[in-house]
């Protein structure tokens, strides 16, 4: 049942960020019921559309008057139901903000509005010689703030790094609304790294409105290949081949059969539609050495079994490459109505056991699954394809993952290297740290955030719900 928001809180809303900006009507609120975990749904109460700082934290100020609970979301393509507004609320959509304030290339920082989409910074830093390296494969659709908050990863995180490692700064709205910043422009301050600590909290500690993120030179050239193999374990050998030779790609990124036709269909690119897996290898650098880089994978994935390697004769090919990588969750449509990505980790040597239990995971619950992932750093993005009309294949899906999960845990990994843990993997949490780890994380969070209001019941075991929220009826959990 959804509650009904108070008149007065509704009101309030309209006069901080203007009657057009606020969502109230069950028909509008439906479209924010989930983000891109699709498997639960839970419709906020209200959406509002701020547009600067203060206005987010008015809307703030104005939701603890009101004692209910509130949570920030941006473009919604969270795969961890980091977005879901479990105990319904204000949901406060940071889209308007969307500006890029300033590109300071002398000092090689940027600093935007949390709802910047990510490409869009580096469409704007096109031919100045930087970019901004965290580019997730959602990039033409993601906010950087919503990276901020999963500290996003990408192709290119094995050699450049995850969100995290460029972010200098970020202002942000407290729970209680205080609008504070955290780090700036500088490289390097002192004291606690609270920066740390924001990036990755998936809006649990505050709500991040502006960043300072770092830019980085553009390679003087790349080399592009892709590894074309006849089984899965000679492509998942290769990769760990290539590191230990002591070669770090900017991108090692693999794609199966399943996903290898969805591309094929959808973009026409040449894909070999009789290979079992693709290898997508890309070095970046100084030009000296770049070919004998190239050689040396070469060589490699040969030595591996690969039946061709194929190299991008130039950079429209490069490109087209990469648009199919980063399409590739799209093209999923292709084969199912629905889908849902996992997002487990394991060290790069059990690459080839991961992929043979994930094949047989989805034989014992009669689940296809397809896989593309970030092979080099071992995040795994397995899609488990369903049609979310019929219940028997949704648990059938839920079964399957949480043995994915648990299998990358019996192997060293994590649960998650980039989606975050949201209300999908909670139950994980629990089995990945112990309770004085757990209760070190909890106290962190009531620091900032001691009432949980802010985004309640996410990503921690014991977060629970929002402790002064009285003014809206108890409402049902999500299904």
């Amino acid at each position: 049942m959804i509650a009904t928001p108070s008149p007065s809180l509704i009101d309030g809303l309209q006069q901080i960020v203007g009657s057009r900006h606020v969502l109230a009507h069950h028909a509008d609120l439906v479209v924010y019921e989930c983000d891109g975990y699709v498997i639960e749904k839970n419709s906020p109460d209200v959406v509002v559309f701020p547009a600067s700082t203060e206005e987010v934290a008015e809307v703030v100020r104005l939701c603890r008057r009101h004692r209910v609970p509130f949570l920030p979301r941006g473009a919604g393509t969270s795969l961890a139901g980091g977005c879901l507004p479990v105990g319904g609320g204000v949901m406060i959509v940071l889209t308007r903000m969307n500006r890029i304030l300033e590109i300071d290339l002398r000092n090689r920082v940027a600093v935007v509005e949390p709802g910047v989409v990510n490409v869009w910074l580096t469409q704007a830093l096109r031919g100045t010689g930087y970019h901004y390296a965290p580019d997730p494969s959602s990039q033409g659709a993601c906010t950087i703030g919503g990276n901020v908050a999963t500290n996003s990863g990408g192709p290119h995180t094995l050699k450049y790094g995850v969100t995290v490692n460029h972010v200098l700064g970020v202002e942000a709205v407290l729970p209680d609304g205080q609008i504070v910043q955290l780090g700036g422009p500088v490289e390097e301050r002192h004291g606690y790294d609270l920066v740390g600590a924001i990036v990755g909290s998936e809006g649990t500690l505050a709500i991040v409105t502006k960043a300072w993120v770092r830019l980085t030179r553009d390679p003087q050239g790349y080399r592009t290949m892709l590894g074309i193999f006849e089984s899965v374990d000679d492509a998942t050998n290769a990769i760990s081949d290539i590191i230990g030779a002591g070669i770090i790609p900017a991108a090692l990124e693999m794609m199966d059969h399943g996903i290898i036709e969805a591309l094929e269909n959808a973009f026409q690119f040449g894909f070999p539609l009789d290979a079992e897996a693709v290898l997508l290898i890309e070095v970046d650098g100084l030009e000296a050495g770049l070919d004998e880089q190239q050689q040396r994978i070469v060589e490699i994935c040969r030595g591996r079994s690969a039946r061709e390697v194929r190299l991008a004769k130039d950079e429209a090919e490069r490109q087209r490459i990469w648009k199919c990588r980063k399409q590739a969750f799209g093209a999923v449509g292709r084969l199912a109505p629905s889908y849902c990505t996992q997002d487990g980790v394991v060290p790069r040597t059990k690459l080839p056991e991961m992929l043979r239990r994930i094949a047989e995971i989805g034989r014992q619950h009669e689940v296809r699954i397809v896989n593309v992932f970030h092979a080099g750093d071992g995040n795994l993005h397995p899609i488990l394809l369903f049609d979310e009309r019929d219940k028997q294949q949704v648990r059938r899906v839920l079964e399957a993952s949480d043995a994915i999960l648990e299998e990358c845990i019996r192997l060293g990994g994590s649960v998650t290297g980039e989606h975050g843990i949201g209300v999908e993997k909670i139950n994980f949490m629990n089995r990945l740290f112990n309770d004085d780890d757990l209760q070190v994380m909890a106290n962190l969070r009531a620091a900032f955030n001691p009432d949980g209001c802010l985004s309640p019941a996410k990503m921690l075991p014991t977060a629970g719900a929002c402790s002064i929220e009285k003014s809206l009826p108890t409402r049902q959990a999500p299904h």
